[in-house]
């Protein structure tokens, strides 16, 4: 775990919260009306076939974990067909397994196919898909990040339902939600009609970009998909709160995409909404790193105080507004660049479970589930002129095979240093320090490889900082780190990912990559870097913060919200 960023302490929630001491009571309340609910639920489910039904896709390349819903059943068959772009869900070799709240969760499961989420996946594959029956909670308790259980992707060409969530309690026909999800449906039948005629249609007209090439698991349906998510997708940003833990985060550190995210958000007029009921999703503009700063006691390791703090937030939000009791939060995003945003999002069983976490700590041994949360890239930020910390020279001109600099700390690092450190081999550099007078930039800039392994988390700025610099990024990991943007983008094209294993092998395994397919990599680099663009004015087409509104898109098309109780 990262050292943690601690100038000063503060009370565990904060004043404007004081007033709602009573939202654990309602809670409850709402525990027992749960209940009844959910024992009325499973007697019918158990004579609906359509709680047998089949969803469409399962994420990218990690494990995933079964959202934990009230109940969740696929949305009714015949009609119209609507598919879904990604789909909680897990397996197991028996039937009985938990989900992340600790449910128990019941499963046929029939599993199969390699494809990840958006090659946009092959639809001809024909493979089947799992089957889920839940067995509904009746509360949502305090939760520890739990292990997620590996799922492989699979597809098939019959299935077409989302997942629905209904609520824990009946409310009335809520008609501008029932709106909402029509212009979601539409959007997915557009985008699962280009996934299928990604090779017969013309490249999509675009004023400032077109995506193509093989850095794409499929263009044209990222390219559909984006313009559907311009044209349609509107994001609530909840006004209670105050900065600096509220609406504010750091633009210029390690930490810094959480900042620029929340600023952005708070700039945002073409994808924001100040409408409530007409938002697809609403952001929890709360930051991990500035609660870590305010509120936690240095030295102490108890992050008790930060998830009192969220958990009253919600209770707050949940009492004030219909929208969070409505989907049980799964129409809900937060996000956090800080270490520990994993762990503080367990102060609530559904933000944990059921809402997307926008987190660079992508830990998939952690409970991160790519099929429902976000790999969100840590980019380290020293300056708002973004744009003079791009760029490199040629392969010809970078006379280093591969480079690491940095603390020996985590599970990979020892290895690393321990195997090449002062090894005297002039084209693999490796070291925990750099000499005076070495520039770290200078480094990545004559290297050919930048490697990537993680530190006290999966996640490394290396991975934004060799991609500025158009290095050939090298992640090293066992695979448990969920790539960004992993849905959209084709890692193998640009990027090498080396195991912990292979690491006295790396002079080897690096020197095999040809000089001609290492100018495609590097030329496949300097073409995503636009993916990964922090800018200093507004945020621009494709950039970072658009990608990560897209990856939100892309897992609240998953769900269908009831619109009836």
């Amino acid at each position: 775990m990262r050292a943690s960023v601690s100038a000063s302490s503060a009370q565990p929630c904060l004043p404007c919260l004081h007033s709602h001491g009573n939202g654990r009571a309602v809670a409850a309340a709402y525990a027992v009306a749960a209940c009844l609910v959910a024992v009325t639920f499973l007697a019918l489910a158990a004579l609906d076939p359509r709680a047998q039904a089949s969803s469409w896709f399962l994420s990218s390349s990690s494990s995933s974990s079964l959202s934990s819903f009230s109940s969740l059943q696929p949305s009714g068959g015949g009609g119209a067909s609507e598919h879904l772009l990604v789909t909680s869900s897990s397996y197991s070799d028996d039937g009985d397994s938990r989900n992340s709240t600790g449910k128990e969760v019941h499963e046929e499961v029939q599993v199969g196919g390699d494809d990840l989420l958006l090659s946009l996946i092959n639809p001809s594959s024909g493979r089947g898909a799992p089957q889920l029956s839940v067995t509904p909670p009746t509360a949502a308790p305090e939760l520890e990040p739990t292990p997620a259980a590996l799922a492989p992707p699979a597809a098939t060409e019959s299935s077409d339902e989302v997942i629905e969530a209904t609520p824990q309690v009946p409310r009335r026909r809520d008609v501008k939600l029932e709106r909402l999800e029509l212009g979601l449906a539409k959007a997915r039948s557009a985008i699962m009609e280009a996934i299928k005629n990604k090779d017969k249609r013309p490249p999509l007209a675009d004023k400032d970009y077109v995506p193509m090439g093989p850095i794409y698991r499929n263009a044209y349906a990222f390219h559909r998909s984006y313009l559907e998510m311009e044209k349609l997708f509107k994001v609530y940003v909840y006004e209670e709160g105050e900065p600096p833990v509220f609406h504010d985060g750091p633009c210029r550190s390690i930490y810094s995409t959480e900042g620029r995210f929340i600023y952005s958000m708070e700039m945002e007029s073409r994808l924001r909404t100040r409408d409530p009921d007409l938002a697809h999703a609403f952001f929890l503009p709360f930051s991990v790193v500035k609660m870590v700063k305010m509120i936690y006691e240095p030295n102490s390791h108890d992050m008790g105080p930060l998830k009192r703090t969220i958990s009253d937030y919600i209770g707050v939000l949940s009492a004030k507004y219909p929208y969070w009791n409505r989907s049980l939060g799964a129409d809900h995003f937060m996000l956090s660049c800080h270490d520990w945003g994993p762990y503080v999002s367990s102060a609530n069983g559904h933000l944990f479970g059921n809402s997307i976490r926008v987190l660079c700590n992508a830990n998939t041994s952690e409970g991160f589930n790519p099929s429902k949360d976000v790999s969100l890239p840590e980019i380290n930020l020293r300056t708002d002129v973004v744009d003079r910390q791009v760029g490199g020279p040629s392969a010809s001109r970078r006379p280093i095979l591969a480079f690491f600099a940095g603390g020996n700390h985590g599970p990979v690092r020892p290895s690393l240093l321990a195997h090449w450190k002062g090894k005297g081999q002039p084209d693999v550099q490796v070291s925990e320090y750099l000499p005076r007078g070495v520039s770290y930039t200078d480094m990545m800039r004559r290297s050919r490889f930048c490697l990537c392994p993680g530190g006290y988390e999966v996640a490394s700025p290396r991975l934004a900082e060799a991609i500025y610099l158009e290095c050939v990024p090298v992640v090293v990991d066992d695979g448990e780190y969920a790539l960004p943007f992993a849905d959209v983008l084709n890692w193998d094209a640009f990027a090498v990912r080396l195991r912990a294993a292979d690491i006295p092998r790396l002079r080897e395994v690096l020197s095999a990559v040809s000089p001609r397919h290492y100018i495609r990599m590097q030329r496949r680099v300097r073409a995503v870097r636009r993916h990964f663009m922090v800018h200093g004015g507004p945020p621009r087409r494709y950039d970072a913060f658009h990608m990560i509104l897209h990856s939100v898109w892309l897992r609240r098309l998953n769900v269908r919200i009831a619109a009836r109780g």
